[in-house]
């Protein structure tokens, strides 16, 4: 009820805020989003797209990534895991990954590097900016964009040389050291940087059995750096290199959905990764040509206990089974992006057309290791090999038909092919060409006020499920394809003191891939199948209000209203899994006296089925998160609480039989979200 009200009350504080603007002459924010084609202020971001800034990142830094965008309207989250690595937005996201290969339906960009496969190794230390794109991202990111795109942007190099140390210590036995520093390295030629980040925690496990308590515990390493060779002086190159070490465990379900697991085998979760992307941007008469390639590998191992108990726990006569599951998977992914992007001088057709013009291509391989032991004769090794290509055509247009009116277009053509074998004899090729775009409008009322409207077109390419139980028809699922209409508002008021973003949207999704499971005995077998048509609506806003120097105020709302227009009987009009049906953050930061500032936040979001499989949900619940921070000069710190009522809820759920103790009868089991966690975090500034 608590929640209710506060969403209600959020809304209403919107429409009373949200009049028309006083001052004609209010330039809106300096925000620069640079996901699109070309880089925008935010004010003039026709995309939905939320960004969370450098001084947000650092509040978050020891934070897991995925979580810390839940302050997002209409973003959500799945665990499953060490910790949180799924993204949903808009209720459309994967939400766990065992034999099938999957392609992602939110796209993950760090440095210009795709880590949309590999989710675990995204950390927030020297991070300046996120980006998160909401809707189909058709013509700019293709087939890794149909629900939506996140991007971070690390901290780049400057020609002064500067740096940054940072140290956390927290309860769980969390600590966290970091640093980083850059500059120039040559004269007009070379700048530099350079950041290292580790981070640790025994996590909030207690296994009793092992006496252990740091089964579920946290262990990543990440590395970054970066290089700036000014060429000449219409020539520019830039070098991002990655090293990621994740050596996290996983024990985090027990039968009783305590925080005490009685495992004897606790599992994995880990990625060791190395990247780079090497950017080349040369300045032409009207024109730039930017040219990019990266290359990434993973190794990962996911592993977890199946019974999650030890021998001997049950007597004999209970049936008690004894399960281990293991996936090793080994990937690599190569990318080029060749674009042409006008400049002012080069516009077309009279003068009033800016223009992208460009090609991609992409190959991803995946080999896959099942070791699965178990005492009721299930199989003990699989593996599979997995590998897709493809190659893209796309260009978009800005028309300046007048000062204020712009209309844009975007294509992009992409020819898919994917082929998959294994060790059950299955040998599947999918090979296809898919369409995506968009048509848009903004009009810019004033210079305090942008209105928009657009459609847009998103897709994401069929494949195969492995399972060895499947029916022929059930081995593969056919492309989505997902219809987006948007329309919104960016605008600022009282002097530039309260600024707002508004959008409404709607979407229509035609074979919609949908995340099912085979149960025999024990064993599970997941896959991909398809429901002929679903939808969704809803509506997202931010405000921000300064009063004075002082205070800040905050809000985003996210309301989604998610079901399945067509498919099968118990399921049809019913929500599909993890589509709250509101989000909601609201805070303040609170300048107390010169060099302290307090800060809270409340952020929630209501239930939702944690599966298409059952009608089992998650309970709403509200977290809320306090700060205070101590700033001298180049020096801060901070003490932090989040969750700081302890709040127990879920990030994940199944429904099967597992407990021999009650006879093996369907059950909720979950795995719960943080507890309350507190810490110090102090850096300095050079």
């Amino acid at each position: 009820m608590k929640t209710k009200l506060l969403t209600g009350s959020m809304m209403a504080a919107y429409a009373l805020l949200n009049t028309p603007a006083l001052a004609e002459e209010v330039t809106l924010d300096p925000i620069v989003v640079s996901a699109d084609f070309r880089e925008k202020t935010l004010s003039q971001t026709t995309n939905s797209v939320t960004i969370i800034g450098e001084e947000e990142i650092y509040d978050k830094a020891s934070q897991s990534f995925i979580e810390a965008l839940s302050e997002i309207p209409n973003v959500n989250f799945s665990t499953g895991a060490s910790k949180a690595k799924y993204i949903q937005i808009r209720g459309i996201g994967e939400r766990s990954q065992y034999e099938t290969p999957i392609n992602p339906s939110v796209g993950l960009i760090i440095d210009g590097i795709d880590f949309s496969y590999a989710t675990l190794g995204a950390t927030l230390f020297d991070v300046n900016q996120v980006e998160v794109l909401k809707g189909p991202q058709g013509t700019t990111f293709g087939a890794n964009g149909l629900a939506g795109v996140v991007s971070l942007q690390s901290n780049e190099p400057t020609k002064e040389t500067e740096g940054h140390i940072e140290a956390t210590v927290g309860n769980y036995n969390t600590k966290a050291v970091g640093a980083a520093i850059g500059g120039t390295l040559v004269d007009d030629v070379l700048l530099g940087r350079f950041s290292i980040y580790k981070n640790t925690s025994d996590g909030y496990m207690e296994n009793s059995y092992l006496n252990r308590d740091d089964t579920q515990n946290i262990d990543e390493l990440t590395a970054k750096a970066q290089l700036r060779w000014m060429a000449s002086d219409n020539h520019t190159i830039d070098l991002n290199v990655m090293h990621v070490n994740i050596d996290n465990g996983y024990d985090a379900w027990t039968l009783d959905n305590s925080w005490d697991s009685h495992s004897d085998q606790p599992g994995q979760d880990t990625q060791k990764t190395n990247a780079f992307a090497l950017k080349s941007t040369y300045e032409l008469d009207t024109m730039r040509l930017i040219s990019k390639i990266s290359h990434s590998s993973s190794d990962m191992t996911y592993s977890y206990d199946e019974d999650w108990s030890y021998v001997g726990e049950f007597d004999a006569s209970l049936w008690p089974y004894m399960g281990f599951d293991e996936y090793n998977r080994d990937q690599k992914l190569t990318d080029i992006d060749i674009r042409l992007v006008s400049d002012e001088d080069g516009r077309i057709f009279g003068g009033k057309t800016d223009w992208t013009i460009g090609a991609y291509a992409k190959k991803f391989e995946e080999d896959l290791d099942r070791y699965h032991p178990t005492d009721y004769g299930a199989e003990e090794n699989f593996d599979s090999s997995y590998e897709s290509r493809n190659i893209a055509l796309y260009t978009q247009l800005d028309t300046h038909i007048d000062e204020k009116l712009t209309f844009v277009t975007g294509l992009r053509v992409e020819d898919w092919n994917a082929e998959y074998s294994d060790s059950h004899n299955v040998n599947i090729d999918n090979d296809e060409v898919m369409v995506g775009g968009k048509i848009g409008l903004n009009y810019a009322y004033d210079q305090s006020t942008l209105l928009f409207a657009n459609i847009s077109r998103g897709y994401k390419p069929g494949g195969v499920n492995p399972g060895s139980t499947l029916s022929v028809e059930d081995k593969t699922f056919a492309t989505e394809t997902l219809w987006n209409f948007e329309t919104g508002v960016n605008s600022s008021h009282f002097d530039n003191t309260l600024k707002s973003r508004l959008n409404l949207f709607y979407g229509k999704r035609n074979d919609m891939q949908v995340k099912l499971y085979d149960l025999a005995g024990h064993s599970f077998t997941d896959y991909l199948s398809n429901a002929a048509k679903g939808s969704y609506y809803g509506l997202e806003s931010q405000l921000d209000y300064y009063p004075n120097d002082d205070l800040h105020l905050y809000s985003s709302i996210g309301l989604l209203k998610a079901e399945f227009d067509e498919y099968s009987p118990e399921l049809e009009g019913r929500a599909p899994a993890q589509s709250p049906k509101y989000q909601y953050n609201i805070g303040f930061d609170y300048v107390l006296a010169e060099a302290w500032i307090f800060k809270t936040n409340v952020e929630g979001r209501g239930s939702y089925y944690f599966s298409n499989t059952h009608d089992q949900k998650s309970e709403a619940y509200a977290l809320l998160n306090s700060s205070l921070e101590y700033t001298n000069g180049s020096f801060s710190a901070t003490i932090w609480v989040r969750n700081l009522t302890d709040e127990e809820y879920a990030v994940r759920g199944f429904f099967f039989p597992n407990n021999p103790g009650n006879g093996y009868i369907d059950e909720l089991y979950t795995q719960k979200g943080s507890p309350r966690t507190f810490g110090l975090t102090v850096a300095y500034d050079f």
